[in-house]
């Protein structure tokens, strides 16, 4: 159809007059940045005047900058856990916010063990919504067809929990997969999915995956883009063919679904999309038979042209993984957000994995920006330092996320630590850097997850001449011993049995990943001696799939699940050790000296 030219967008050319509409929305709001933002907070602070978390900070009305941030403090979850805790009890008075909460939505962070509870409010469904929408228009500038077919997705809910007051609190996704804006979307031939709705909202994981893939199966000719969430999500699907492709073909070419899907609503959905189809069964049979894996994602689904799966942050190590099975087809990392807040898109999803940068839309919540030299000390009330504001970041620079909310969170730190690399208008762009957590320590020495991935990484590239790669990680500080050391777990894809890496290898790798991490820690081993050579356990394949469906077990989130890089949960510590299949040592001690690298 013909889009009028006066909603032309400076981002390219849009497939329509929706899609228009909405990358005009996204230039208004990255060029009016700062009154956008000034806008929210006013809205915001308006709002929540007569809650009692504001009148405690004695803002009295007061909707300015200025005011606000001379009077609210920065916080974390632990500081404001007694009010939340308040509210899931049954306390209506507006604490937090002025609206009522509608909701928790359980965050996959913890505090001391537990899911953190985000509050929320239902109009917070119409500003995710929002983004959501404009995540199409922006595809469909770099890949063009895509209401030609359909989307490959594997999205799945989990089972509610509720608070002593009978308040639902559930992780984001299902919040918005059981939300009215999902389930009865109206019909956009840029974004249909291939699984029906009622395989999605199926809690039985396994049910929801079986008829997921199945459908995939059946219009295969059709998936024009396969996703997950996260990529450890996808590689999960793929990991459930691997095992359940003889029933799945048996299931097409009889037209007859597995018992083991016994959900009603399921079953009666399928029987207008499951036909006898022998020959379609017979491929499948052949392909999956085939011990070789290799792009297996192009050689079913062969219209695919792109995965949609988060590939950053601790999501990164997958990339190799994915290429394999996909023979490597574009990553597209689509938008960020998190169980506090969605923040913003990748205007360029079609980027290498490495270049992802994510643009905050300024209008989702208030935004303030902590620069990681001022983090250094740690914050306290009596401490604040100055935040800087989303419009007058550096590039280059790396802050700290803190966010103010319409659904009540104030100045609340969500442990991101992005890099400025640019902007889109007047407003940045972010790289995501890493989550605000230290995974290991000894002694002084502070490894976090960005370290540790970099150190895998660059161990890794001693296993590329024997055709193997490193899947799946988790790390524990082994402190039984003195002196105690960093444990590695590995799981291996080794390509060619014949040409394993030996021994002496996974030594090296051990040695190398010495070698990558910081000064403190290598002063530690060579000159202190308060730390002992680091192990890597390598462990049989599938041991991390069992992790996750331990995590499962206990409630974790299909969705939301990512393996932890630290653990020290004695069952999963078991469980690991129960799999090690060899131990390796580091064989010497790492390079250090006085002087600071440069």
């Amino acid at each position: 159809m013909a889009v009028d030219s006066t909603l032309l967008s400076p981002l390219g050319a849009p497939a329509s007059e929706k899609d228009a509409k909405a990358l005009q929305l996204i230039e208004e709001m990255t060029k009016n940045v700062d009154s956008v933002q000034e806008r929210v907070l006013g809205e915001i602070l308006s709002r929540n005047a007569e809650t009692e978390y504001l009148k405690r900070f004695q803002l009295n009305g007061a909707t300015d900058r200025e005011t606000f941030k001379s009077k609210i403090p920065v916080v974390t979850y632990e500081d404001l856990q007694p009010e939340i805790q308040r509210i899931a009890n049954g306390d209506q008075s507006p604490i937090l916010s002025a609206h009522p909460i509608s909701e928790f939505l359980t965050s996959s962070g913890t505090s001391a063990g537990e899911r953190k509870l985000m509050p929320t409010i239902n109009e917070e469904l119409d500003r995710r919504q929002l983004l959501y929408s404009l995540l199409m228009p922006v595809m469909n500038l770099y890949v063009p067809g895509l209401d030609k077919g359909k989307g490959l997705y594997f999205l799945f809910v989990k089972a509610e929990t509720k608070t002593p007051v009978g308040l639902v609190a559930r992780p984001v996704l299902t919040s918005y997969y059981k939300s009215d804006h999902f389930k009865t979307r109206p019909y956009d031939p840029f974004n249909v999915y291939t699984s029906p709705n009622e395989a999605i909202l199926c809690v039985d994981s396994f049910q929801s995956m079986y008829t997921q893939m199945l459908c995939g199966l059946i219009m295969r000719e059709e998936v024009l883009r396969v996703g997950a969430v996260f990529a450890s999500g996808l590689l999960r699907a793929i990991h459930f063919l691997q095992i359940n492709w003889k029933q799945l073909a048996q299931d097409i070419a009889t037209g007859t679904i597995n018992p083991k899907v016994s959900d009603a609503s399921i079953r009666e959905c399928m029987i207008k999309i499951l036909k006898p189809n022998p020959e379609l069964a017979e491929f499948i049979t052949k392909e999956c038979l085939e011990e070789n894996w290799e792009c297996i994602i192009t050689r079913i689904w062969p219209n695919t042209k792109y995965l949609d799966v988060i590939v950053t942050g601790a999501m990164a190590q997958y990339i190799p993984t994915l290429e394999y099975y996909s023979g490597g087809l574009p990553m597209a990392c689509t938008m960020y957000a998190s169980s506090e807040c969605y923040f913003g898109l990748n205007l360029m999803p079609m980027c290498k994995p490495s270049e992802v940068s994510y643009t905050i839309m300024p209008n989702m919540a208030y935004f303030e920006f902590l620069p990681q030299e001022s983090s250094t000390s740690g914050l306290s009330r009596d401490s604040q330092p100055r935040l800087v504001d989303l419009a007058d970041l550096e590039v280059g620079k790396e802050y700290e996320l803190i966010i103010t909310t319409y659904a009540g969170l104030c100045r609340y730190r969500v442990g991101d630590i992005l890099r400025v690399t640019g902007f889109h208008n007047a407003a940045p762009q972010f790289c995501f850097i890493r989550r605000k957590n230290v995974l290991l320590s000894i002694e002084s020495d502070k490894t976090d997850e960005a370290e540790l991935q970099k150190a895998i990484e660059n161990a890794s590239v001693l296993l590329k001449e024997f055709n193997t790669s490193v899947v799946e990680y988790t790390s524990y500080a082994d402190t039984k011993k003195i002196p105690g050391h960093y444990v590695i777990y590995w799981e291996l894809l080794v390509k060619d049995t014949a040409n394993a890496p030996t021994d002496e290898v996974l030594n090296q790798c051990c040695l190398q990943m010495e070698e990558s991490l910081n000064t403190v820690y290598r002063q530690s081993r060579v000159a202190d001696n308060s730390i002992g050579p680091l192990e890597i356990r390598v462990v049989k394949n599938g041991t991390f799939e069992e992790l996750m469906d331990y995590a499962i077990s206990r409630g974790a989130s299909i969705n939301q699940y990512k393996v932890p890089r630290c653990v020290s949960f004695t069952p999963i510590m078991e469980l690991l050790d129960s799999r090690v299949v060899s131990k390796h040592f580091s064989p010497a001690l790492p390079h250090w000296t006085p002087e600071r690298r440069r």
